[in-house]
């Protein structure tokens, strides 16, 4: 889907605020009650494998209504070399503009632009009904695991996009979450603080 109502930029420092806004309304009470998302980009901004090229905002009319940012991790191979690869998120759109397909054209440039960049394969935790339109496959298909993931167990959240084709041929491994998305819940309470209160509800189909 095209469209000329809106623009994608690099995340600028006078941006933080309001995209961390802007994600925290997005997730609130999705997967938790409350969320962890705006903490996490506030963190991940500062991690070395944080890919300040990939960090994208979306504008219209002068707001910000998407973002979308990368960091470099590895698949450890089973025989035992380190691959380089991506993972991506936390990624939005303002819930008043879900579902329009603000969030594809978002995402089909992000990846564009990260392919562009010589960056191999894009590995996260999705919905593939969402992610499947831009090209993304369950990453088992690809032999890749996901870390501390039992054998057995659904591992149909864990997707795979090869941004330069066959890049993960003859590859099987273990996909490494990086360590800057476990945040302390602590410090996710304390940073929330700097908000508007919003209410915390338990609800169905919520993850955590």
């Amino acid at each position: 889907m095209n469209r000329n109502d809106c623009t994608i930029r690099l995340e600028k420092q006078e941006d933080y605020s309001e995209v961390e806004a802007l994600i925290r309304e997005s997730f609130w009470n999705v997967y938790r009650p409350g969320c962890s998302e705006h903490y996490v980009i506030h963190v991940l901004r500062n991690d070395p494998a944080f890919v300040r090229e990939l960090d994208f905002v979306m504008e219209k009319e002068g707001k910000i209504i998407g973002q979308n940012m990368f960091m470099k991790t590895i698949i450890d191979s089973d025989d035992g070399r380190v691959i380089d690869v991506l993972t991506m998120g936390p990624i939005c759109i303002t819930p008043e503009l879900k579902r329009r397909g603000y969030g594809k054209l978002l995402l089909d440039h992000s990846l564009e632009k990260a392919a562009q960049l010589g960056y191999g394969a894009v590995l996260f935790e999705g919905n593939i009904a969402f992610y499947g339109k831009s090209g993304f496959d369950y990453s088992s298909r690809f032999g890749i695991r996901y870390h501390d993931l039992p054998e057995d167990a659904d591992s149909s959240f864990f997707l795979c996009k090869e941004l330069v084709p066959g890049y993960l041929d003859g590859i099987t491994g273990v996909y490494q979450t990086p360590h800057g998305y476990y945040v302390d819940d602590a410090e996710v309470e304390v940073f929330d603080r700097n908000f508007p209160p919003k209410q915390k509800l338990k609800l169905p189909g919520q993850l955590f």
